[in-house]
């Protein structure tokens, strides 16, 4: 991209997306709204902003807090764990602070015995996530929690969620979603007129914004992107290799990955994470006649690897594939971070077999002390496929 080109957001937190993040949930504060922490992409959103409160994300992607999480937790843990709880201990992370409540779910072992160590501090709310989505069980068990979400809300802040502020909240999240794969969609395009960090920033906004407040931001970015394509504009080169990024949330310290990818002639298309545009596909049911069970039915199909048999995550990688025409997939695992680090061997099996396509595992954390390892992997798969 040039260096003259406008902004896709611009904001002046361009490329900083949890300053963006933070600015945002502070205003809202001040407005008088109620904050609530959650961790994951599972959390309702729609039942949090029908209470008239504001999400705030939890998860920490810093390096610098990960030896005070480790003076508690175990050092074989995921870093986004030690990382998240590392902030809470030294008190220095400001969402958290914000945050009058905490949101959480039983996705993975490791954040559920953490849940229990910050229960203390704040009120705090877990969900009981099914993870056999297939079976009519989870759909009524987990349409349940969110009913009991709504009643914890109720309780806790002295509020009403009722069902006609749930089914708005479904309208309004489906309309955002239309909008930013609309954005998404242009990384289709060979060559690409939006960088990763442009859609990112757009992915971590979206998760605590409400749709009213981001309508201006995605028809503004619609047109610029536009005017990209009319001017020829576009990110890398022509030819650069293209790259699917699946496989566990990242951000910040993370993204070192995205970053040697793009400093190694990679342009990446897709961001398929619960960081990324995952957390964006599909549409939720309109005017069902349980609008906590249209809530229950979307969130149940999102692929994570929480899920068996995640079957889901093959059928969107499919689609994924086929609509983005990535050269390569590459799957990032934190460490420690079992079930996506067992499920990468199908997901290779998947992409090789099925597509025909290189696929490189990259199993990392937060520090800097493999980016030379990763580099030299990364430079070794984009070389393959330019010859």
């Amino acid at each position: 991209m040039k260096a003259d080109v406008d902004p896709l957001v611009n904001d002046g937190f361009a490329g900083e997306p949890a300053k963006r993040c933070l600015s945002y949930i502070q205003s809202q504060r001040e407005k008088g709204k109620n904050v609530v922490g959650i961790y994951c992409g599972y959390a309702p959103m729609e039942v949090i902003r029908a209470a008239g409160m504001v999400p705030a994300v939890l998860c920490a992607f810093a390096d610098k807090a990960i030896a005070a999480g480790e003076e508690v937790l175990p050092t074989n843990l995921c870093p986004l764990i030690k990382s998240s709880y590392g902030f809470i201990r030294t008190d220095t992370c400001p969402f958290y602070a914000l945050s009058q409540a905490v949101i959480a779910e039983t996705t993975c072992d490791g954040k559920k015995k953490m849940f229990e160590l910050i229960a203390d501090i704040k009120p705090t709310h877990v969900m009981d996530l099914p993870q056999l989505p297939d079976q009519k069980e989870a759909q009524d068990n987990w349409t349940v929690m969110i009913r009991k979400l709504a009643g914890f809300l109720e309780q806790t802040f002295e509020c009403k969620v009722s069902d006609a502020a749930v089914e708005e909240e479904i309208k309004n999240t489906n309309l955002k979603n239309k909008l930013l794969n609309q954005i998404f969609d242009f990384a289709a395009l060979t060559p690409s007129p939006i960088t990763w960090q442009e859609i990112y920033d757009l992915t971590y906004l979206g998760q605590v914004a409400t749709t009213e407040d981001m309508l201006p931001m995605l028809k503004d970015c619609l047109v610029k992107l536009e005017k990209r394509v009319a001017d020829g504009v576009y990110h890398g080169e022509k030819h650069s290799p293209r790259v699917l990024v699946t496989g566990c949330p990242v951000g910040g310290d993370a993204t070192k990955v995205f970053k040697i990818i793009e400093d190694a002639g990679g342009v990446i298309v897709y961001l398929d994470a619960c960081t990324g545009m995952k957390a964006y596909a599909g549409q939720f049911e309109e005017n069902a006649q349980n609008p906590y069970r249209s809530v229950s039915r979307r969130y149940l199909n999102v692929p994570c690897s929480c899920m068996t048999p995640n079957t889901r995550r093959m059928t969107e990688l499919d689609l994924i594939i086929d609509k983005f025409q990535p050269d390569v997939v590459v799957d990032v695992v934190l460490h420690a971070c079992h079930s996506y680090n067992v499920e990468s061997s199908r997901v290779k099996a998947h992409v090789e077999e099925k597509h025909k396509k290189p696929f490189l595992k990259i199993e990392t954390d937060y520090s800097q002390s493999d980016v030379g390892q990763i580099r030299t992997r990364v430079e070794a798969l984009l070389e393959m496929v330019r010859k």
